[in-house]
Protein backbone atom coordinates (compact mmCIF):
# COMPACT_ATOMS: atom_id res chain seq x y z
CA UNK A 1 0.00 0.00 0.00
CA UNK A 2 1.67 3.42 -1.14
CA UNK A 3 1.77 6.24 2.01
CA UNK A 4 0.88 9.88 0.46
CA UNK A 5 4.05 12.04 2.29
CA UNK A 6 3.32 15.50 2.92
CA UNK A 7 5.59 17.60 5.30
CA UNK A 8 3.58 20.41 6.59
CA UNK A 9 6.63 22.01 9.01
CA UNK A 10 7.19 25.13 9.44
CA UNK A 11 3.27 25.57 8.97
CA UNK A 12 1.28 27.83 10.83
CA UNK A 13 -2.62 26.50 12.38
CA UNK A 14 -4.56 25.64 10.36
CA UNK A 15 -2.72 25.26 6.82
CA UNK A 16 -1.40 21.80 7.61
CA UNK A 17 -5.23 20.28 8.43
CA UNK A 18 -5.78 22.63 4.76
CA UNK A 19 -3.46 20.61 3.04
CA UNK A 20 -4.24 17.30 4.09
CA UNK A 21 -8.00 17.80 3.60
CA UNK A 22 -6.97 18.82 -0.19
CA UNK A 23 -4.77 15.45 -0.72
CA UNK A 24 -7.80 13.50 1.12
CA UNK A 25 -10.20 15.10 -1.39
CA UNK A 26 -8.06 15.63 -4.63
CA UNK A 27 -6.40 12.00 -4.49
CA UNK A 28 -7.93 9.90 -1.82
CA UNK A 29 -5.23 7.96 -0.63
CA UNK A 30 -5.27 4.74 1.01
CA UNK A 31 -2.44 5.87 3.57
CA UNK A 32 -1.09 9.40 4.61
CA UNK A 33 1.73 10.60 6.47
CA UNK A 34 2.29 13.79 7.44
CA UNK A 35 5.01 15.64 9.42
CA UNK A 36 4.29 18.94 11.56
CA UNK A 37 6.91 20.49 13.81
CA UNK A 38 4.44 21.14 16.46
CA UNK A 39 2.48 19.18 18.86
CA UNK A 40 -1.01 21.16 19.02
CA UNK A 41 -0.78 21.05 14.54
CA UNK A 42 0.35 17.51 15.11
CA UNK A 43 -3.39 16.88 17.08
CA UNK A 44 -5.16 19.04 14.97
CA UNK A 45 -4.03 16.77 11.65
CA UNK A 46 -4.86 13.74 13.86
CA UNK A 47 -8.56 14.90 15.16
CA UNK A 48 -8.99 15.59 11.32
CA UNK A 49 -8.15 12.27 9.55
CA UNK A 50 -9.90 10.49 12.89
CA UNK A 51 -13.39 12.28 11.70
CA UNK A 52 -12.56 11.55 8.14
CA UNK A 53 -12.54 7.55 9.08
CA UNK A 54 -8.78 6.96 9.28
CA UNK A 55 -7.12 4.89 11.75
CA UNK A 56 -4.60 7.23 13.35
CA UNK A 57 -1.06 6.95 14.87
CA UNK A 58 1.08 9.64 15.75
CA UNK A 59 4.64 9.29 16.39
CA UNK A 60 7.27 12.02 17.32
CA UNK A 61 10.46 12.51 15.47
CA UNK A 62 12.86 14.45 17.68
CA UNK A 63 11.24 17.73 17.76
CA UNK A 64 8.52 16.93 14.82
CA UNK A 65 5.79 14.57 14.83
CA UNK A 66 4.50 11.93 11.97
CA UNK A 67 0.86 11.45 11.83
CA UNK A 68 -0.30 8.40 9.54
CA UNK A 69 -3.55 7.74 8.75
CA UNK A 70 -4.57 4.51 6.83
CA UNK A 71 -8.22 4.47 5.41
CA UNK A 72 -10.64 2.35 6.48
CA UNK A 73 -13.28 0.27 4.84
CA UNK A 74 -15.62 3.33 3.01
CA UNK A 75 -13.58 5.79 4.41
CA UNK A 76 -13.15 7.38 0.90
CA UNK A 77 -16.87 7.05 0.56
CA UNK A 78 -16.76 9.99 3.18
CA UNK A 79 -14.29 12.19 2.09
CA UNK A 80 -16.38 15.06 0.58
CA UNK A 81 -18.23 15.41 4.02
CA UNK A 82 -17.75 18.25 6.29
CA UNK A 83 -15.61 17.82 10.07
CA UNK A 84 -19.35 18.94 10.69
CA UNK A 85 -20.93 17.01 8.59
CA UNK A 86 -22.93 15.06 11.86
CA UNK A 87 -24.63 18.83 12.87
CA UNK A 88 -28.14 18.62 11.78
CA UNK A 89 -30.11 21.84 11.05
CA UNK A 90 -31.84 22.60 14.58
CA UNK A 91 -31.01 26.43 16.08
CA UNK A 92 -27.28 26.44 17.16
CA UNK A 93 -25.93 28.95 19.21
CA UNK A 94 -22.27 29.29 19.75
CA UNK A 95 -20.54 31.14 22.32
CA UNK A 96 -16.95 32.40 21.14
CA UNK A 97 -15.18 32.97 24.64
CA UNK A 98 -11.93 35.20 24.12
CA UNK A 99 -10.87 35.98 27.70
CA UNK A 100 -10.53 35.16 30.79
CA UNK A 101 -12.78 37.37 32.24
CA UNK A 102 -15.83 39.83 31.33
CA UNK A 103 -15.46 43.26 30.83
CA UNK A 104 -13.67 45.96 31.68
CA UNK A 105 -12.30 47.98 35.01
CA UNK A 106 -11.95 45.54 38.20
CA UNK A 107 -10.13 41.91 36.78
CA UNK A 108 -11.48 40.31 39.99
CA UNK A 109 -15.10 41.31 39.60
CA UNK A 110 -14.41 40.63 35.82
CA UNK A 111 -13.11 36.90 36.74
CA UNK A 112 -16.34 36.78 39.09
CA UNK A 113 -18.61 37.81 36.20
CA UNK A 114 -17.55 35.26 33.84
CA UNK A 115 -17.80 32.30 36.43
CA UNK A 116 -21.09 33.21 36.81
CA UNK A 117 -21.85 33.63 33.06
CA UNK A 118 -20.60 30.43 32.39
CA UNK A 119 -22.56 28.69 35.09
CA UNK A 120 -25.64 29.84 34.13
CA UNK A 121 -25.19 29.23 30.29
CA UNK A 122 -27.18 26.14 30.82
CA UNK A 123 -30.26 28.23 31.31
CA UNK A 124 -30.32 28.45 27.48
CA UNK A 125 -31.40 24.63 27.09
CA UNK A 126 -30.91 22.76 24.14
CA UNK A 127 -30.11 25.50 21.92
CA UNK A 128 -26.73 26.09 23.12
CA UNK A 129 -24.53 24.09 20.66
CA UNK A 130 -20.77 24.71 21.22
CA UNK A 131 -18.91 27.11 23.14
CA UNK A 132 -15.07 28.27 21.60
CA UNK A 133 -12.34 29.15 23.69
CA UNK A 134 -9.57 31.90 21.99
CA UNK A 135 -6.47 33.37 23.34
CA UNK A 136 -6.66 34.34 26.90
CA UNK A 137 -10.00 32.30 27.40
CA UNK A 138 -8.39 29.49 27.16
CA UNK A 139 -7.16 29.60 30.82
CA UNK A 140 -10.70 28.85 31.53
CA UNK A 141 -10.13 25.26 30.98
CA UNK A 142 -6.69 24.48 32.34
CA UNK A 143 -5.73 22.62 35.44
CA UNK A 144 -6.88 24.88 38.57
CA UNK A 145 -9.58 26.71 36.75
CA UNK A 146 -12.57 27.20 39.12
CA UNK A 147 -14.84 27.07 35.38
CA UNK A 148 -13.30 23.20 34.83
CA UNK A 149 -16.30 21.84 36.48
CA UNK A 150 -18.79 23.90 35.26
CA UNK A 151 -17.37 23.20 31.83
CA UNK A 152 -17.66 19.31 32.14
CA UNK A 153 -20.96 19.97 33.45
CA UNK A 154 -22.04 21.41 30.30
CA UNK A 155 -20.23 18.63 27.92
CA UNK A 156 -22.09 16.42 29.87
CA UNK A 157 -24.94 17.91 28.87
CA UNK A 158 -24.16 17.44 25.29
CA UNK A 159 -22.60 21.03 24.99
CA UNK A 160 -19.55 21.03 22.80
CA UNK A 161 -16.46 22.91 23.99
CA UNK A 162 -13.49 23.87 20.89
CA UNK A 163 -10.29 24.99 22.76
CA UNK A 164 -7.90 26.57 20.16
CA UNK A 165 -4.68 24.63 20.64
CA UNK A 166 -2.71 27.45 19.02
CA UNK A 167 -3.30 29.48 22.30
CA UNK A 168 -2.70 26.71 25.01
CA UNK A 169 0.83 26.61 22.81
CA UNK A 170 1.11 30.02 23.07
CA UNK A 171 0.49 29.94 26.77
CA UNK A 172 2.68 27.14 27.48
CA UNK A 173 -0.96 25.17 28.90
CA UNK A 174 -0.91 22.38 25.73
CA UNK A 175 -0.60 19.86 28.59
CA UNK A 176 -2.79 21.13 31.17
CA UNK A 177 -5.95 21.13 29.43
CA UNK A 178 -8.81 19.36 31.03
CA UNK A 179 -11.84 20.04 28.97
CA UNK A 180 -12.71 19.99 25.96
CA UNK A 181 -11.71 19.73 22.87
CA UNK A 182 -8.08 21.20 21.07
CA UNK A 183 -9.10 22.58 17.78
CA UNK A 184 -7.87 24.66 14.94
CA UNK A 185 -8.93 27.60 13.41
CA UNK A 186 -10.30 25.86 10.48
CA UNK A 187 -12.69 24.25 12.86
CA UNK A 188 -13.05 27.55 14.20
CA UNK A 189 -14.51 29.04 11.34
CA UNK A 190 -16.69 26.33 10.08
CA UNK A 191 -18.31 26.52 13.44
CA UNK A 192 -19.04 30.16 13.12
CA UNK A 193 -20.36 29.46 9.02
CA UNK A 194 -22.56 26.55 10.77
CA UNK A 195 -23.78 28.65 13.83
CA UNK A 196 -27.42 30.74 13.77
CA UNK A 197 -26.37 32.89 16.12
CA UNK A 198 -22.72 33.36 17.66
CA UNK A 199 -21.99 35.22 21.27
CA UNK A 200 -18.92 37.11 21.90
CA UNK A 201 -17.49 37.01 25.08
Amino acid sequence: MMTRELDCRGLSCPAPVLQVRDILAQERPAAIAVIVDNEPAGENVRRFLAHQGFQVTVTPLGSDFRVTGTAGEGTCAIMEESVFSAVDRARKILVMVGNDRLGHGDDTLGAGLLFNFLKTLKEIGPDLWRLVFVNAGVKLTVQGAETVPVLRELAERGVSILVCGTCLNHFQLLDQKEVGETTNMLDIVTSLHVADRVINI
